[in-house]
């Protein structure tokens, strides 16, 4: 069996795969894997293991041959991320090609990145390092770097799953009012913290730190954009750890550059890596380039939950993370269905 893998993950996760005998072709450029580089990589290929920077649609699957067509011998997609909306879900299952991701694992890493955002945006950490490191500071100073308060205040939630509520948890030792947003309600964060459900209007006017931790769909992209900034306290942060697009990027470094709102901390970016114009210029954004998740033991359990999803597939076993589990009970145009575990 061949697999190729986009960009090289934590060692733990190939060894998975190399010790299950499995041949691999690993991206060798620490880098996103180009278009070209996908297309003639998994030619052959009996699995991609993927990244969320990389595409994964029909014309990848296509040009990697029979051995992405299913059955007699099972195939499959691993995407290393929680989300997936990089895969052509709908082609793969079309093909009866299971696609995995990695959920769960990236909780509490990235709860933690977004109240690390939240801190340095409200405190002007990053600008005050900045100031400090050129040699600027000549002294403690009454006016220096004034931020605002967190303890006390209230927390925004835009989707309150469960990095959204990781994130609310940890509110609880600043004594925070936490308002939320979700088609759902939530029972744990009502009870444990006393968050109320609000729609998404109340939330922005309310909220002094709204936080986005919602996936990327059609009904999401420019979720929060010039209407919704417009909306926010001009004492507001916005925090945005969970996919670019749901913030209109354009439309955030006007509302920065005219102090609409306050600061901003951003760990990823509508058109990754560039960044909107103007954006690099604003001390009050707080900008980090997509580590959410990058903690040594964050990312070496994304890449066994990866490697372990892929080689489930790989043996025509159920993946434990599949995200189009319909593969399974589809009928398939040839060959026997995968076992279900």
């Amino acid at each position: 069996m061949r697999v190729y893998v986009t960009r090289a993950i934590p060692q733990a996760g190939l060894d998975i795969l190399r010790e299950a005998g499995v041949e691999l072709e690993v991206n060798p450029h620490d880098r996103s894997a180009t278009r070209g580089e996908i297309l003639r990589g998994v030619a052959g290929a009996d699995g991609i293991l993927c990244l969320l920077t990389d595409t994964i649609d029909e014309a990848v699957m296509e040009a990697a041959g029979p051995g992405l067509r299913g059955p007699p011998t099972v195939r499959g997609i691993a995407n290393y991320a929680v989300g997936f909306d990089n895969v052509d879900v709908a082609a793969a299952t079309r093909r009866g090609v299971p696609v995995s991701n990695t959920p769960g694992v990236l909780t509490e890493a990235t709860a933690d990145q977004a109240w690390a955002l939240l801190m340095c945006a409200a405190r002007r950490t990053a600008e005050s390092d900045a100031f400090t490191r050129t040699g600027r500071w000549q002294g403690w100073g009454p006016m220096q770097f004034l931020g605002v308060d967190v303890a006390g205040r209230t927390l925004g939630i835009v989707g309150a799953g469960r990095i959204g509520s990781a994130v609310a948890r940890r509110s609880a030792g600043f004594g925070m009012a936490v308002l939320y947003t979700d088609p759902r309600p939530n029972e744990d964060i009502e009870r444990g913290l006393g968050a109320r459900r609000v729609d998404l209007d109340t939330l922005l006017a309310e909220a002094d730190f709204v936080s986005l931790h919602v996936a990327l769909a059609p009904g999401t992209r420019h979720l929060i954009g010039s209407r919704e900034l417009a909306l926010m306290k001009p004492t507001a942060v916005l925090v945005n750890t969970s996919r670019g697009p749901v913030v209109d990027e354009a439309a955030l470094v006007s509302a920065l550059r005219r102090r609409q709102i306050l600061a901003a901390g951003l760990d990823v970016y509508e058109d990754e890596p560039d960044l909107a114009p103007g954006l690099l210029e604003l001390h009050n954004a707080v900008l980090c380039p997509h580590i959410a998740s990058a903690t040594v033991s964050t990312r070496t359990a994304m890449a066994v939950i990866a490697a372990s999803n892929l080689l489930a597939m790989l043996r025509n076993e159920r993946a434990p993370n599949c995200v189009n589990p319909e593969v399974y009970t589809q009928p398939l145009q040839r060959g026997r269905r995968p076992r279900t575990g």
